[in-house]
């Protein structure tokens, strides 16, 4: 068990749950007129509303020990500062680096330069697919995108941009694939015309077999209905660190764009690993 789960602080916020199932939300609402103020809060946009939970001032005051007790500001601080906070992979986790502007020192290097660059490159590529700057091989613009990866390559973008549709616009289709049994690959694509589809294969190592067994099977039904190998340069944009392979492919430089180890694919939304989302939605 870990040392946390054996803290003072932890067990007092134990003993303060078992007092607390008997309460209702009635009486905490009754005995304090003003507990919606004081339990809700706003910024950016958002609103909380957490009066409606089996908590009082004293829960936040023994969940406040518990962050002193664990020493999360030093660990925040750290982890700001580029820290290998990642003890099971001996990395840093410089999600918040995708979403700053103030250096960000890793092993001696500001990472921040590297990060607007593809931060960039994103929004201008995105924009162009958008409005139909960029277009394929027959000078159709783009009307499809799907989207090759699997786990965090797949997942996070696919919910977001779900979850988003109604911010989208309906003349730019988004498609994820990430099953390797050929029949979800199939099935997008026979919604799909190739001259106006555009391929985004995620896969970081460009070596991932289920991501490049699709991505392989899109360039094979792209070539065999009208495309050629030259155009594979027009539909496909790949988002890797592995250039040589990227390249192999037929993907130039200028589609590929870069992550890094510093983040991690939960929280990489906001990394390169968010194209489709940027083109989807904007």
């Amino acid at each position: 068990m870990s040392r946390l789960t054996q803290s003072p602080a932890w067990k007092a916020l134990q003993a303060h749950q078992q007092q607390m199932a008997g309460r209702h939300l009635r009486e905490l609402f009754r005995d304090d007129p003003r507990r919606f103020e004081k339990f809700s809060a706003s910024a950016a946009g958002l609103f909380l509303d957490y009066s409606k939970n089996l908590v009082t001032g004293e829960t936040l005051s023994l969940l406040l020990d518990l962050t002193r007790q664990a020493q999360l500001s030093s660990w925040i601080d750290r982890m700001f500062r580029g820290d290998r906070v990642n003890d099971t992979e001996n990395r840093a986790a410089l999600h918040t680096a995708l979403r700053g502007n103030a250096p960000v020192i890793v092993d001696g290097e500001d990472v921040m330069p590297e990060v607007r660059r593809v931060l960039e490159q994103m929004e201008g590529f995105s924009q162009d697919v958008r409005n139909g700057m960029l277009r394929g091989y027959s000078g159709h613009p783009f009307t499809d995108v799907v989207n090759i990866g699997i786990g965090g390559s797949d997942l996070g973008p696919c919910m977001v941009t779900e979850a988003l549709k109604p911010f989208g616009t309906p003349d730019l289709r988004p498609h994820f694939v990430s099953n390797v049994d050929g029949s979800q690959l199939v099935q997008v694509l026979t919604r799909c015309n190739p001259e106006t589809t555009l391929f985004i294969v995620a896969s970081k190592t460009f070596t991932t077999q289920e991501t490049l067994t699709n991505a392989r099977s899109a360039r094979e039904w792209f070539l065999s209905r009208g495309g050629r190998e030259r155009d594979v340069a027009a539909h496909f944009a790949a988002i890797s660190s592995n250039r040589e392979e990227v390249a192999k492919f037929g993907i130039p430089e200028a589609r590929m764009f870069e992550f890094w180890d510093l983040v991690g694919g939960r929280y990489s939304l906001w990394s390169a690993i968010g194209l489709p989302i940027a083109i989807a939605i904007g």
